[in-house]
């Protein structure tokens, strides 16, 4: 591989100086132009020993560095394109997902109408169901205390007929004979 990158070199060197010499019309000097060309060689060949690995893992590098940046960028292409894609048919499903969604609102809404309905007439009948029961204890209150208020005014009104019908000596006749009775008994 040297070889031939030396021979090229000085092919080069010679097709490049060739008509450099000629052109100031003096005839070509082929030995002054044998040593310059041994001596552009030579330094070529002192640089490519030098640094020449360097140099090809140089190109190398770059060469996969760009081949890797380049199947990435195609790779993000693609997944560029797979979302697209993507995106794409979502906007053109989104009218069915907003139907769907909206349905779906509606369905939960009446569920939930129909919750907070049931929900208010268990309320409505528990509290008619307590009102009737107050209602009831409250009528039974006003009974009992028009029963005590009139079994008092009877008790008087007895007392106070008796007071005037009675004397004092049937008064007690009526005492003893109570007396009798519950001793009895």
């Amino acid at each position: 591989m040297a070889l031939r990158t030396l021979a090229l070199s000085f092919l080069f060197v010679l097709t490049a100086s060739g008509p450099a010499f000629a052109a100031d019309g003096a005839p070509t000097n082929w030995i002054d132009l044998l040593w310059r060309t041994v001596t552009i060689v030579l330094v070529l060949g002192v640089i490519w020993k030098l640094a020449g690995q360097k140099i090809l893992t140089f190109f190398a590098d770059r060469r996969s560095g760009i081949e890797r940046e380049l199947h990435d960028l195609e790779e993000r292409k693609e997944q560029a394109r797979a979302k697209l894609a993507e995106v794409e048919k979502r906007i053109a499903n989104l009218e069915s997902e907003r139907q769907a969604i909206l349905a779906d609102y509606a369905a939960r809404g009446e569920a939930l109408k129909a919750e907070i309905v049931a929900k208010a007439e268990l309320s409505a009948a528990q509290i008619t169901a307590q009102a009737k029961q107050t209602a009831q204890h409250e009528i039974d209150q006003a009974v009992a205390a028009m029963r005590a208020e009139l079994a008092e005014q009877i008790t008087n009104a007895a007392k106070d007929a008796l007071a005037q019908k009675l004397s004092p000596k049937e008064h007690e006749k009526l005492i003893d004979s109570f007396l009798t009775k519950v001793v009895l008994q």
